[in-house]
């Protein structure tokens, strides 16, 4: 191929993965796994995108890509995929005003005096340059302290890890966060999602708990929240020994993990989902869901029409019309009661899996129906899995979840180690 066709090539595709980020065209046909794929690191990581869609110009130019008509259309490419790039980069660091403005919304203005020492966040810590272009994928490393402990029968697929700061006191008494990962009730394990939250809490004093649970086509539903609420009684009865407040204890997940998190949290006296060990206390203190689903019988119109499929292949084995009742007790639309925990739901504006509109009527319905607080944060031109990446996305989001739950936290009551939560690392 010659140069300049290869350059036009190269900035072609990199000007489409830049436009899909910024808007994709098929949300939820064809072309969304494509959009998915292409738009989240395009859009969580834009300036790196930037620099190496400058480093192959450059490259290109050096070897004539650029000399005659092909090579001006591909600059003109490089030059807007540049703008669409910086406008990814300024909506991310928005974020953080989204998200304290919904805060401040459902919480009221005044929220932040609501929290109390010890419980009070640090001042937000800039991200460094280095930080934004060479981020740590792998930044939880250093905070497991029990890793692989069985919390039920299942072998690994009941397995957990305990992520907490090492010099956290035997007798912390700290507040204790539920990490449920996604992948659509079929795929995925404990270790890769939500670090950067989980890193943070756990360096600000918390202990975290992140576990793996049964999957289908092998397991069908319910086995997976009953693995959930399972985890929850192991929580319940052993948290103590790592440091951790049994009375203490929020859930958070993404995708399906927010699906099993949200279920989890409005269903603690359900005993179809605790199947002999109906009378163990499985409520959380607070819920933070990411892009997850809530309604697995497109109640009101906001599914994504690839739903469906997935469920009666392999998570219900039954389709939706010859088994309603079951689809019905998996929604967590069906389970909004007044005495649902404080919630705060996030979801992307740009999400190609799960349709932003389902969130939106999610939000509403628990808000109309829970005397605790709902906080929504819908962010713009954020897709799917956001917060798999520590981008500046996901460090607005992090610190505001923390700010969320230092509320519930205070008014909860309880201790946290004042040196564990002083600390001015991030």
């Amino acid at each position: 191929m010659r140069p300049s066709n290869r350059f036009l090539l190269e900035r072609a595709l990199g000007a489409a993965a830049t436009a899909t980020a910024l808007r994709p065209l098929d949300r939820y046909g064809p072309g969304a796994p494509i959009a998915f794929v292409t738009g989240l690191p395009t859009s969580e990581m834009p300036m790196q995108t930037m620099a190496v869609q400058a480093v192959t110009g450059v490259l290109a130019a050096r070897r004539g890509g650029v000399r005659n008509v092909r090579g001006a259309l591909g600059l003109a490419l490089t030059a807007a995929s540049f703008r669409g790039l910086w406008q990814l980069h300024r909506d991310a660091q928005a974020t953080g005003d989204v998200l304290e403005a919904a805060l401040q919304d459902d919480l009221g203005p005044g929220y932040r005096t609501r929290i109390t020492e010890p419980f009070t966040p640090l001042p937000d810590v800039p991200l460094t340059r280095r930080a934004l272009l060479v981020p740590d994928l792998r930044q939880t490393r250093r905070y497991v302290v029990a890793g692989n402990v069985a919390y039920g029968e299942f072998g690994r697929r009941n397995s957990l890890d305990v992520l907490r700061r090492a010099d956290l006191p035997a007798d912390a008494g700290a507040p204790v966060l539920l990490q449920v990962h996604g992948g659509a009730w079929v795929m995925g394990q404990k270790r890769g999602q939500a670090q950067p939250l989980m890193a943070h809490l756990a360096e600000r004093g918390w202990v975290c708990v992140a576990i793996n649970y049964r999957l289908s086509p092998r397991s069908s539903w319910p086995d997976h929240i009953v693995d959930v609420k399972r985890a929850i009684a192991w929580i319940r009865e052993t948290i103590e020994q790592h440091g951790g407040d049994p009375s203490f204890l929020a859930i958070t997940g993404g995708s399906a993990g927010g699906h099993l998190a949200a279920l989890a949290a409005l269903t603690p006296d359900v005993a179809a989902f605790q199947p002999g060990f109906e009378d163990a206390d499985t409520s959380v203190a607070a819920a933070v869901p990411f892009y997850g689903v809530y309604d697995f019988t497109n109640r009101d119109g906001t599914a994504n029409p690839r739903l469906a499929p997935l469920l009666e292949r392999s998570v219900f084995k039954t389709p939706l019309a010859d088994d309603r009742e079951r689809y019905d007790q998996a929604s967590p639309m069906s389970h909004v009661r007044p005495d649902a925990p404080p919630c705060f739901v996030l979801h992307g504006t740009n999400d190609t899996v799960v349709p932003v509109e389902q969130a939106r009527s999610f939000a509403g319905l628990l808000r109309s129906a829970s005397l605790q607080p709902v906080v929504y944060g819908e962010l713009p031109r954020a897709q799917h899995a956001f917060d798999v990446f520590p981008s500046v996305r996901t460090h607005h989001t992090v610190h505001a979840v923390e700010r969320f739950l230092a509320v519930v936290r205070s008014e909860h009551g309880g201790a946290t180690p004042a040196e564990a939560v002083t600390s001015d690392r991030v």
